[in-house]
């Protein structure tokens, strides 16, 4: 690059971090701001209309609503709470993965180009206030406090002495990690590859715009580079929006077992 950058008398500045800090639209009003609304609304909108009129035999929505349905009723909710506690949970289970699929898959669509999860405040503030206090509710509702605090401390089977060092490190990542990794992983992903689309597209169009006419050729790969990573974008974001639900189901599941 070092070589491309001398022949065109410019230098390559790779987007970084700051990129992802984009420039009020009104007010203190953001545009990964304006995206997470209007999430809220697509995906509230989607399973009212293809709901509103149900048939023995499915339109096009409406199989694709019960196939997200089904999926993550059985798939996440029954094979990670456990088939007697798991039906109050399915619409919690079934609002986080559509909620934060369709926040990735804006990344990938053009004019917004966003993935609102590439902001950790977006999938911290999810999973601290919202998957946070449901699974520990249940898990207090369920055993009771002292009860809980021993059920998601004190594993059973391990030798006395282990317990000085087993239960603060138990204790440290129920009620501290657990929110903390769960944001992080949706939001490592995003921002990552986010970032590599637009390392990729912006390489492509320097070195043809600037780089030597021997060079300008090469730009091809960038750009080849960024459609072939577009893809694997793709089903990293769904990837992505399963572990985020599926996650929060297995520590529902978790706060509610009779054992550790």
């Amino acid at each position: 690059m070092g070589a491309l950058v001398l022949a065109a008398g410019d230098t390559f500045t790779p987007p970084g971090a700051g990129d992802f800090n984009l420039p009020s639209i009104f007010g203190q009003v953001t545009k990964p701001m304006l995206l997470v609304v209007l999430s809220v609304i697509i995906v509230a909108a989607y399973f009212l209309i293809s709901s509103r009129k149900l048939k023995i035999v499915p339109s096009r929505g409406q199989f694709a609503a019960e196939y997200v349905y089904n999926f993550a009723r059985n798939g996440m909710a029954r094979e990670q709470i456990g088939s007697k506690d798991f039906q109050p949970f399915i619409p919690l289970v079934l609002a986080l993965f559509s909620f934060v699929l369709v926040n990735n898959i804006f990344g990938l669509i053009p004019f917004f180009q966003f993935p609102t999860m590439a902001h950790i405040g977006f999938p911290l503030a999810l999973s601290v206030l919202v998957v946070y206090p449901v699974y520990h509710f249940v898990g207090f509702k369920r055993h009771g406090f002292v009860g809980y605090l021993k059920h998601a401390t004190v594993p059973p089977g391990a030798p006395l002495a282990i317990y000085f060092l087993l239960t603060p490190i138990e204790f440290l990542q129920k009620f501290v990690l657990n929110p903390i990794t769960l944001a992080i992983r949706v939001f490592a992903a995003m921002f990552a590859g986010h970032l590599i689309l637009l390392v990729f597209t912006a390489a492509g169009e320097f070195l043809l715009v600037n780089a030597a006419p021997a060079f300008k050729p090469i730009s091809v790969v960038s750009f080849a580079f960024a459609i072939l990573m577009t893809f694997v974008e793709a089903l990293i974001q769904v990837i992505q929006a399963y572990v985020f639900a599926v996650l929060s189901a297995n520590y529902i599941g978790a706060a509610l077992a009779e054992d550790h």
